[in-house]
């Protein structure tokens, strides 16, 4: 049995008879965090046999972080200050559950609701999906995409131009809203608003003047019959992308027609393990930096802090790391350092689109999917190429990771990345809300330790001295690893020293003036 970073935790031998048989092992556990299993025929030799999208050699499980030792349960004064959603798990509320997943997207495109005709679509308040019926998980309405029979061009799901009916468009926003008020008012009271994304990576030909129609059409549909409609855009793929959307749009009165803004948080040609978001971070070339994810996370916010309403939500609504470009699934691949890197990379990047000032962050995806190999945070054990909608799935590193950023960082406001960090270290602040315990998020990347070719180090390391407390204090922090696992470290003279690696780790203080004053808040980030 080997833990994420390949390292052997616990082994041993049974009794293997002629033919098929079942034999079972308890495990019990002290650490949290993904394991592998291995094994072989003393005599016959073998391995564990490829399932799916899984490789040949392995079946994955994992335990579960309890870190409310160190991080006790904070308080909500609404549901959606909860900060981490999901694609790709919709209908699995237990797993969203032991993800520590609190939203997923709820199809209300006018081309998946009414495919055939107008006024085909009968809104009800109940639902299938049981994270949503029983009030534990949270909606946020996907509005995107024209049916062919409203599209100016007859094509099928249309995200490039204006409906054909305008009118028409904007009536059926306004059922929408009122359906999605009803809603709100059965399965989720805790929820203030409503939250809609009109626009989804849109692929626009049409007029810039017509993009703006299309959001005023669904703002005044949804405002007209949902008093507590947040309409969110542009959603496009990367951050800076939609910095670029409404730059471009803000002269045209697009800020009228959003309450909120949603992008997506890719940020590379490609985001994978060696696309890791810090890549272009540390470029001599301004030009080259200003494409890191924490940059593009600036310019989007000055941006909405220039031309927009103050005190907007920022959603990012997508964000996944995929295995590496021209890579495939296979008995083969991926490698247990690739299967680390990637989750690395899934943990850190989360971090940073929060630490720069998203309120939520939707991890992408739940199992592995075709064609786009390895976005999953879990194996498709039924298919070799990975299924929409799997059935049958074990993890991958990255899932254990992201439950357990989850468990520190949800129920926690932003304080924003620390000042003064030299080059090559990361990090960001957060407050729970309730308790206002700080915690602070951090980590180390370098390039010339992280490529497919050489391997993704899992033991580069750096010292870095954090503040925790007053000048002339001494006492102890909770460390907590990228697993959730804890230690107790010591600090003096108000200062942790730790040993930082490509892995997050996060660290639990007391003292959160401390905190406050050692990271600097997002532009116009509010955390309400």
């Amino acid at each position: 049995m080997s833990d994420s970073l390949g390292n052997t935790v616990a082994s041993g031998s049974f009794p293997a008879p002629a033919g098929s048989s079942t034999t079972t092992l308890n495990c019990t556990s002290t650490l949290a965090g993904y394991f592998a299993i291995s094994a072989t025929l003393a005599k016959a030799g073998g391995s564990v046999q490829t399932a799916g999208t899984r490789p040949t050699g392995i079946a994955t499980f994992g335990v579960l972080p309890n870190v409310t030792a160190s991080v006790p349960a904070p308080t909500y004064a609404h549901q959606e200050q909860h900060r981490f959603g999901m694609q790709g798990f919709n209908g699995w509320t237990a797993m969203l559950t032991a993800l520590g997943i609190s939203s997923t997207i709820d199809d209300r495109e006018l081309s998946a609701m009414e495919p055939n005709g107008p006024g085909t679509w009968t809104p009800a308040v109940t639902t299938a999906d049981t994270g949503y019926s029983s009030g534990q998980i949270m909606r946020l309405v996907r509005l995107d995409g024209i049916p062919a029979w409203d599209s100016p061009t007859g094509a099928f799901n249309d995200s490039a131009y204006l409906p054909v009916d305008q009118a028409g468009y904007q009536a059926y926003m306004g059922v929408v809203g009122s359906n999605t008020e009803a809603m709100r008012q059965a399965l989720t009271p805790a929820m203030a608003k409503n939250y809609y994304q009109v626009t989804w990576e849109p692929d626009w030909l049409d007029t810039n003047a017509n993009f703006v129609q299309l959001y005023k059409l669904a703002y005044t549909g949804l405002h007209a019959t949902d008093p507590n409609a947040v309409v969110m855009g542009t959603a496009e793929p990367f951050p800076q992308l939609t910095t670029q959307r409404l730059q471009t749009m803000a002269p045209l009165g697009l800020a009228q027609y959003l309450d909120g803004i949603a992008t997506h948080g890719y940020y590379d040609a490609g985001t994978s393990p060696s696309h890791p978001p810090e890549r272009l971070a540390t470029d001599p070339s301004p030009a080259n930096a200003a494409n890191a994810l924490m940059n593009q996370m600036r310019g989007l916010r000055q941006e909405m802090q220039k031309d927009y309403k103050p005190g907007m939500k920022l959603f990012a609504t997508e964000t996944g790391i995929s295995y590496d470009i021209g890579t495939s699934y296979g008995p083969n691949y991926p490698t247990s350092n690739v299967l680390f890197a990637q989750a690395a990379v899934v943990a850190r990047t989360h971090i940073i689109l929060l630490g720069e000032g998203a309120d939520q962050t939707y991890v992408f995806y739940g199992a592995d999917y075709p064609a786009e190999p390895g976005y999953g945070t879990f194996f498709d054990l039924a298919d070799p190429q990975g299924a929409y909608g799997a059935s049958n799935v074990s993890p991958k590193p990255a899932a254990l990771a992201v439950a357990a950023m989850t468990r520190v960082l949800d129920g926690t406001t932003t304080l924003g990345p620390v000042n003064g960090t030299p080059s090559g270290v990361y990090a960001y602040g957060f407050q729970q809300r309730g308790t206002g315990i700080p915690i602070t998020a951090l980590w180390t990347h370098n390039n010339a330790v992280w490529s497919v070719s050489t391997g993704f180090s899992q033991t580069y390391s750096v010292s870095y001295n954090l503040s925790v407390d007053a000048a002339g204090t001494s006492g102890t922090v909770q460390v907590l690893d990228w697993m959730g696992n804890a230690s107790t470290v010591a600090y003096s003279n108000g200062v942790v020293t730790l040993n930082l690696t490509e892995m997050p780790m996060y660290v639990i203080s007391k003292n959160a003036s401390v905190a406050q004053s050692n990271s600097t808040v997002p532009l116009g980030y509010l955390g309400t």
